[in-house]
């Protein structure tokens, strides 16, 4: 069965296509579960003006569900789950919780963490990962994510290796605490086929995929516990379901796939956790 739990439509303003294009190529090609997961909402205000400019607003919330509604009614066919990807904020868990989970019914939340604290300022992990403490700090905030029992799978875990770029002892650190905590909280891991869509890397090291990256992958084989998935983390309704390199990855490593097929159970768990 073809799964894709990943992916985006034009509210979160870096993606194209309304979730009714992303139903059509999924049918097109097979898939029997479309999971939506743009990029939330915040209450307000928003922590980080820049935040805006990548995610969709509040005022969008209902169109977001209105669109949903419509592509499972076009295509009954079709599972397709309502979601979101969301950054991890402490402050915000009640609304995650409350509003998106309780109140609107949504399927599950998964966490992609594009930003995180460092100190007294947030950093993003795109671009501004340089040191072994910024690593700790990210490694940090995304196992306090897995703690919080909100969320049904990590998004790019490895999503460091788009700015740090070294494979070091810094990263193995990093990469072995996020896959220890991933196997205490059974929570699975994303190998993310958006950064396998991604120009190549330049670093002193050599030239790389952004992410996935292949050393922290063949570590999650040695952890046990550890389980994954891939998405295509698709921006365009074309990249619905382009996870063939990603499960190459999977095999590849012999890592042991996660089921998510009782999400069910995971959001019963999220909406009684405390966080």
């Amino acid at each position: 069965m073809r799964k894709d739990y990943h992916t985006h439509t034009f509210r979160c303003q870096h993606a194209q296509g309304e979730v009714r294009d992303y139903a059509a190529v999924a049918v097109q090609k097979g898939l029997q579960v479309l999971g939506v997961t743009d990029h939330t909402p915040f209450p307000y205000p928003c922590p980080n003006e820049r935040w805006n400019q990548i995610r969709m607003s509040l005022s969008q919330l209902d169109s977001y569900e209105e669109a949903i509604a419509e592509a499972r009614h076009v295509y009954p066919q079709l599972t397709i789950l309502k979601g979101m990807e969301c950054e991890y904020i402490p402050e915000y868990l009640p609304f995650y919780r409350e509003e998106l989970l309780a109140k609107r019914q949504f399927d599950y939340l998964i966490v992609g963490a594009h930003f995180f604290p460092c100190g007294n300022r947030w950093l993003g992990a795109h671009s501004q990962i340089k040191t072994g403490e910024e690593l700790m700090a990210y490694a940090d905030h995304l196992i306090e994510a897995m703690a919080s029992g909100l969320f049904a799978l990590i998004a790019h875990p490895d999503l460091f290796g788009n700015s740090y770029e070294l494979w070091d002892e810094h990263t193995i650190r990093c990469s072995e605490r996020i896959l220890e905590a991933a196997a205490v909280y059974q929570i699975p891991l994303e190998l993310n086929a958006h950064g396998l869509r991604k120009p190549l890397k330049e670093t002193t090291a050599g030239t790389r995929l952004p992410y996935p990256l292949s050393p922290f992958w063949e570590l999650a084989s040695t952890v046990k516990g550890v389980t994954v998935v891939a998405n295509s983390d698709a921006h365009h309704p074309d990249d619905v379901g382009a996870t063939e390199a990603a499960e190459e990855l999977i095999e590849r490593y012999g890592l042991k796939r996660a089921d998510l097929s009782t999400l069910e159970k995971v959001k019963k768990k999220a909406l009684s956790s405390k966080g």
